[in-house]
């Protein structure tokens, strides 16, 4: 459960290294208990962001807070964290018990007993029971990424820190272990702050999401916010698929249900809900739409575009679109072919910032 007491706090923290500024001012605060997610493209900054909260780098400016302790100087060991890596680090010269135990080498078992009975609870919470005698060569990629994460939690650490660990794992693997994780660190109620550039693993897994580009951190909030109401043109572009489209405001209305933008986008005027922004005529306004929202008949706004190619994805099909020379993403349960009228209604476009 998520508490309101703030576990971490990034004040304003910057990180240089000669010429290059790999986070530039970010500020966040993760709370109590939460499962707290960095996601963004490669070189985005979020790997660096994590390696300030261990202690492994050091802030060019700004200040790294745990518990409410200004730990900006404070190296790992000091730090109270466990952490696992992407390539999980596990010594190959000791068993599968002995990787687990190592921390406790520096720290009593957070509840006082001893470290076989501790040893043997996280084996079982990590579903290894019976498997502290193998070597780690001897595990799949999965299972090694257990261990991984029963040696982090071994001490007891106040926060958990995890650097893309399933990233070298098969889709399917991932899924499964995501949906374990999550189960692990809610029974568990540890503060976990999560690295990963994929994006449907960032929204299934967190309590909240920091999306981060170039150093810097575009927009927080809730998974679902997130996706549904994005803040910039890159947050929209970049969780998941979206249609970004341009235009002008032709004409501004207010009916008391919300703000309606009409938009004037290659030539077809558009109707989009502008509640956030509140346009003014001649603006340019960005917005997106979603390609689940965009269906063959019965919306506000029609347009009509030629199918390119189609992607059968199940329950589903991703249609590649061409309209007018914009590309379009549409995905429905129907098959479409050649030219087709879809359409989308005002409420479901979003508004965001024009770049």
């Amino acid at each position: 459960m998520t508490g309101s007491e703030p576990a971490v706090e990034l004040d304003g923290v910057t990180r240089r290294y000669a010429e290059t500024t790999a986070v530039k001012a970010v500020s966040l605060t993760v709370r109590e208990g939460e499962f707290f997610t960095l996601v963004g493209p490669s070189g985005c900054g979020k790997t660096t962001t994590l390696r300030l909260l261990g202690g492994f780098d050091s802030p060019t400016a700004g200040a790294v807070r745990l518990a409410g302790e200004n730990v900006s100087g404070v190296p790992p060991e000091n730090r109270d964290i466990g952490i696992v890596f992407q390539n999980y680090a596990l010594f190959p010269t000791m068993t599968v018990r002995e990787n687990v135990a190592y921390g406790l080498n520096f720290a009593d078992p957070p509840d006082g007993g001893s470290t076989a009975d501790r040893v043997a609870e996280l084996l079982d919470l990590v579903d290894l029971a019976g498997m502290g005698e193998r070597d780690p060569t001897e595990l799949s990629g999965g299972q090694q990424q257990r261990v991984a994460l029963a040696r982090a939690l071994a001490p007891g650490p106040q926060l958990l820190l995890l650097d893309e660990p399933m990233s070298a794992l098969d889709a399917r693997l991932r899924e499964r272990l995501r949906v374990q994780l999550q189960a692990i660190q809610t029974e568990l109620g540890i503060t976990t702050v999560y690295v990963t550039h994929d994006q449907e693993e960032a929204l299934a897994i967190s309590d909240r999401v920091a999306v981060m580009r170039s150093g810097r951190v575009e927009q927080v909030g809730e998974p679902r916010a997130v996706y549904r109401r994005p803040e910039t043109r890159f947050v929209a572009a970049f969780l998941g698929d979206n249609n970004v489209l341009d235009g002008t405001v032709l004409d501004v209305t207010d009916r008391g249900d919300g703000v309606r933008a009409t938009v004037r986008v290659d030539g077809t005027e558009l109707v989009v809900r502008a509640d956030d922004r509140r346009p003014v005529p001649g603006d340019r306004l960005s917005f997106c739409v979603r390609p689940e929202a965009l269906v063959v008949d019965g919306a506000t706004n029609t347009l009509t575009a030629t199918v390119q190619s189609t992607e059968f994805l199940g329950e589903t099909t991703r249609a590649h679109l061409d309209w007018g020379g914009t590309e379009l993403l549409a995905r429905t349960a129907v098959p479409l072919d050649g030219s087709v009228t879809l359409g989308f209604d005002p409420a479901d476009a979003h508004v965001v910032a024009v770049e």
